[in-house]
């Protein structure tokens, strides 16, 4: 085993446990330190296709949970913005919309800090916009999940539903974007390698974090998905 692998097994591990435990995160944690050990788009279209398999996993579990109206209309307005996500990736540098995703993060853990993030938010816009968004940063970098994260903290979801929910969400996002990945001839057998070289320390840290997830109190999940977008974000800011 080379040292490179070594790095990039402990990287994908990291990143497959906070999915596994928050639902989300895969993609924000992983490309902070993946494209120092291979090719920036690579590594997008590789965690995309690990979330793609992973949100069904954890689907499966919490199926009884998810609430499906909000989940269809998330999902319709997230493949408005898949098409100029996936545009974005091919176009623009990735270090900036890094950057300009990590402010976001930072932004948002800020005001749930000081107490300003709204608890509630009505109105089918903000799900139709938190679903546009997602749709364009799952397109651009791989990272869908922080605008449906961020609706639902507004929502009066339990853990489970809110888990169950992204979960929905994220099985079909995530296979449109690796349809939209293939189209733009980015899903190549390069991707396929790589995802075998790392399947099982993904699969261990996945199932962790999985395991980790029915043991913590409704009031700790909250601070654990801020918390999982405020070290996103920072890393982001700081790598670029």
């Amino acid at each position: 085993m080379s040292a490179g692998w070594l790095l990039g097994a402990a990287v994908v591990a990291i990143a497959c446990f906070v999915q596994g435990l928050a639902g989300f995160g895969i993609g924000l944690v992983a490309m902070a330190f993946l494209p120092f050990l291979m090719s920036p788009v690579t590594a997008v279209v590789l965690m995309t296709l690990y979330a793609a398999i992973f949100a069904l996993v954890i689907f499966v579990p919490l199926r009884r949970d998810v609430t499906p109206a909000p989940v269809i209309e998330l999902l319709v307005a997230t493949l408005v913005g898949l098409p100029a996500g996936v545009w974005l990736l091919a176009t623009l540098p990735v270090s900036l919309l890094n950057r300009l995703i990590g402010a976001l993060l930072v932004g948002l853990t800020v005001l749930e800090v000081f107490g300003l993030y709204p608890r509630h938010l009505e109105g089918r816009r903000w799900r139709l916009g938190a679903g546009v968004i997602s749709g364009l940063l799952g397109g651009a970098v791989g990272t869908p999940g922080p605008p449906v994260v961020a609706y639902a903290q507004t929502q009066s979801w339990s853990a489970r539903t809110q888990k169950a929910n992204l979960q929905a969400f994220l099985v079909v996002n995530q296979t449109a974007t690796l349809v939209g990945y293939w189209w733009a001839g980015l899903l190549t057998a390069e991707v396929g390698r790589v995802a075998a070289l790392y399947a099982l320390p993904a699969l261990a840290g996945l199932a962790v974090g999985m395991l980790l997830f029915g043991r913590i109190p409704e009031r700790v999940f909250r601070r654990v998905v801020f918390a999982v977008l405020f070290v996103s974000g920072v890393v982001l800011l700081l790598r670029g």
